[in-house]
């Protein structure tokens, strides 16, 4: 009897997917992001009680936090700073990524961040090293939608 492992061609291609931005209603494709990596990380309480000498963990809340490196070539982000420290109005806006690999047969899977709010942003930039500037920008969101998910993989 072998034992059952994961195909090679299932693995996602990083490069084989899309991500797109709702903001103020305008959707707005992200071909110019390099890499987004978004984590929902849970907060959790120190709990003791009485006969137990562990300190048991219960979860009280989460957060999430991402980061994207993107292409410097959109001035969108910088315009989102601007407006936010001219008039302190802050923008918060969705992002929809979807990873399919056609050479997978796990199929597609979509994500939405929502309320998305970006940390930092860099206003203006120069590299006499660099063949393409990039930028990295930290975000945070406050709620997630899965509304496509992967199939089981097939052992092989």
């Amino acid at each position: 009897m072998t034992t059952p492992f994961l195909r090679a061609g299932d693995t996602l291609s990083g490069y084989s997917g899309t991500a797109f931005a709702t903001i103020d209603g305008q959707n707005v494709e992200m071909f110019f992001v390099k890499n987004l990596r978004a984590t929902a990380k849970k907060n959790k309480a120190d709990i003791k009680t009485l006969g137990n000498r562990n300190t048991q963990k219960k979860a009280t809340g989460w957060e999430g936090t991402g980061t994207m490196t993107i292409y410097y070539v959109t001035s969108r982000f910088r315009e989102m700073m601007q407006k936010y420290i001219q008039t302190g109005v802050d923008t918060y806006f969705d992002i929809t990524v979807a990873n399919e690999d056609p050479a997978s047969a796990i199929g597609k899977q979509v994500v939405s961040l929502i309320g998305v709010n970006l940390d930092e942003i860099v206003m203006a930039a120069l590299d006499v090293e660099s063949d393409a500037l990039d930028e990295e920008v930290p975000f945070t969101f406050h709620n997630v939608l899965i509304t496509d998910k992967f199939t089981d993989p097939i052992p092989g």
